[in-house]
């Protein structure tokens, strides 16, 4: 499933293996000034050092080995010249010299054996900024082993292609799950959702019931909503393809603290990442190449979308540990009338819910190379800002008996971008989908997205909006 972007820190994961379309997806952290395969950029891997030249007063003979000699005159008699020294005579005459040397190479080998348990094995790497030491993320995801065919090392032109949803909820416990333990309700959009790095924003927790709710008696229902499905689910995201998922949101303490570290906890255990958290930067590595994936939200729980400063500060972070930096945002007000984006902070239910524009902005402006939005439950426009994708909003993808999914409520898609090492903008598409009674996603033949996003482009981001072609391709205006 980066960042520019090689950048210092997080943690190293431990990888198990898995497959899935030929492709790496491995967790990774950097390891210490580990050696790498990777160059900086202001590195061309040639040497201006040239080999030093013989030292004219060296011996070219061997130098164990007198030179020949013709035989000596003395007087009018020829005296033989004396036989060269047998090799017990020359270990002999040497020996000091022998065991010195010996001795320097054996602690020569050991040293080298100890830096190596010390800084990981060779191609281990710190980025794109050589030497420097890994910063310890505050949270980590779990492993995600590399597949057979992983290649040993990204060229500057090697391109990954990544997915991303909206919000994902699939069901509420206890009354309101999908039949089969909805294991079929991701099937028909499984196929347009495969990419080498497949990501969503998991609005609910997966838990089990821990007591504590966020809403009260009088409040559940009517103006306040708390979702959660079992542990187990996390299993249908797996299969469906997903490799991390997005946790910072207004749903992701739904049912406290307890049920956050549960939904981690399934998660990581069907081998998926996540990130959102306070100072959370998730690597992950994608066909050798490194992407790190910051999630922001208003809340306690999460990277905060209101202080702008931190969120750079964490985006340089990031940018110095991996190839490639995504940042997932829940930013916006939320409702069927809130699918413009403009200038300016959003508030809703009173809560502060960031400046969208102004944050994207500068988070690009920081190092990021990709911006995926969610939250107002509708789309919003694309707009490319440096060359760098901002997709404001991309709306509901399945709420199964939890979301609205009447009109606009209902139109969604999916954001595929593919991007090179170095962040460059290499395509896109926005696949039409549409969530369907009881809310679940599907494929939309009428690709009402496209016009949606088409329109809300040319009247919100005039000038820098993005240009949906035919088939729903993406790009610069």
């Amino acid at each position: 499933m980066p960042l520019r972007y090689g950048r210092p820190g997080a943690v190293r994961l431990t990888a198990d293996s898995l497959e899935r379309n030929g492709s790496e997806l491995t967790i990774y952290g950097s390891s210490p000034t580990g050696p790498s395969s990777w160059q900086p950029d202001d590195q061309d891997g040639t040497s201006t050092t040239q080999p030093p030249s013989p030292n004219p007063s060296w011996p070219a003979a061997d130098p164990y080995r007198p030179p020949r000699s013709g035989p000596a005159r003395v007087a009018a008699h020829a005296v033989p010249a004396p036989p060269p020294p047998t090799l017990r005579e020359r270990i002999a005459e040497h020996r000091p010299t022998l065991l010195i040397t010996a001795l320097v190479v054996i602690i020569a080998v050991a040293g080298a054996i100890g830096m190596v348990s010390v800084l990981g094995a060779p191609g281990g790497g710190t980025g794109r900024a050589a030497g420097k030491v890994a910063a310890t993320a505050t949270e980590a995801s779990p492993p995600v082993g590399p597949s057979a065919s992983a290649p040993a090392g990204a060229g500057a032109d090697q391109t990954i292609t990544m997915s991303a949803t909206g919000d994902i909820i699939m069901g509420s416990a206890p009354g309101a799950l999908p039949p089969n333990n909805g294991k079929d309700l991701f099937t028909p959009v499984r196929d347009a959702l495969r990419a080498d790095l497949q990501m969503g924003n998991l609005e609910q927790p997966l838990t089990n019931d821990t007591g504590v709710g966020k809403c009260s008696a009088e409040s559940a229902g009517k103006t306040c909503f708390a979702f959660r499905s079992p542990p187990a689910y996390a299993t249908l995201l797996r299969d469906a393809g997903f490799r991390l998922m997005n946790l910072a949101n207004n749903h992701a303490y739904d049912f406290g603290a307890e049920g956050n570290r549960q939904t981690k906890q399934a998660l990581e255990s069907a081998g998926l990442a996540h990130t959102g958290a306070p100072g959370q930067i998730t690597v992950v590595e994608v066909k050798g190449v490194r992407v790190a994936v910051l999630g922001f939200a208003s809340y306690a729980w999460s990277q905060s979308v209101v202080d702008i400063e931190a969120a750079q500060a964490l985006v340089k972070k990031a940018s110095e540990q991996a190839d490639l930096v995504v940042v997932q945002v829940h930013m916006g007000g939320e409702g069927a009338d809130k699918t413009h984006v403009r200038k300016g902070t959003e508030m809703f239910l009173g809560e502060n819910r960031g400046d969208p524009m102004r944050f994207s902005h500068a988070v690009i402006d920081a190092g990021a190379d990709l911006v995926v939005g969610h939250g107002p439950h509708v789309m919003r426009g694309m707009e490319f800002y440096q060359g760098r994708l901002i997709a404001y909003s991309m709306g509901n993808f399945f709420g199964y008996r939890s979301l609205s999914y009447s009109g606009v409520l209902g139109v969604s898609g999916i954001l595929k971008a593919t991007l090179r090492k170095d962040g460059s903008w290499v395509s896109g598409k926005l696949v039409a989908t549409r969530v369907v009674a009881p809310g679940a996603p599907a494929m939309d033949q009428t690709n009402q997205a496209w016009s949606l996003i088409r329109s809300l482009c040319k009247a919100d981001l005039p000038g820098t909006g993005a240009q949906i072609g035919a088939g729903g391709s993406i790009s610069p205006g």
